[in-house]
């Protein structure tokens, strides 16, 4: 289990700003990454290893706010960065694939799109094993009945097992966003109730 790192002063930089580019940039870069990660570690048969250390970075990237601005920071030098992840790497139990691939990334100063590889090996991992991902956003957290319920009815349009990724938004009142794909089914009272005021606005 990863433990979180603490950075003093990252935050504190004057002049820090977030690199400011666009999603499908991102997603452009982390693919052959991902893609070459994906093929290693199937020819090692170390793919749910992989996949589990690369969560695990992830959730530590998430929950650690300092750990992520130093990672997406453009003022701090490819050489403090990989120092800094020299030092994790030192400290974790990750499989040697995962810390050599971390390693590549730090070198080829390519670590502010890091979070998007891991999300792209997720997603070449649950293709493998015919799963598709769902954003599932609510206005109060689902329980675990409300959930299983939903798997099965997606997995049942979509003929495939459906992993969820939840989300509250307290904004839409009621009811459920959920995105599959490019596909999006709307439910929210929110955006039914925005749906009425635009009839009524019409029938004036």
């Amino acid at each position: 289990m990863l433990k979180k790192p603490v950075f003093i002063g990252v935050n504190r930089f004057e002049g820090f700003f977030r690199l400011s580019a666009s999603s499908s940039v991102f997603a452009n870069i982390a693919r052959p990454y991902a893609s070459a990660l994906f093929d290693l570690a199937s020819e090692t048969k170390s793919v749910a290893e992989v996949e589990k250390n690369l969560s695990e970075m992830g959730a530590l990237i998430s929950s650690n706010e300092d750990f992520s601005q130093l990672l997406a920071s453009p003022v701090i030098s490819a050489e403090a960065k990989t120092i800094a992840i020299e030092k994790i790497l030192a400290k974790a139990k990750l499989h040697k694939i995962v810390a050599n691939f971390i390693r590549a990334v730090a070198r080829n100063d390519r670590l502010f799109v890091l979070p998007t590889m891991i999300d792209a090996f997720g997603e070449l991992c649950a293709k493998a094993r015919g799963e598709i991902s769902a954003e599932v956003t609510s206005a109060v957290p689902l329980s675990k009945k409300q959930l299983g319920d939903l798997a099965k009815t997606l997995k049942t349009k979509t003929g495939k097992t459906v992993t969820l990724d939840t989300s509250v938004d307290p904004s839409l009142i009621g009811g459920l966003v959920v995105r599959v794909g490019s596909q999006m089914i709307d439910s929210s009272l929110k955006t039914k109730l925005n749906a009425m005021k635009i009839a009524m606005k019409e029938v004036r």
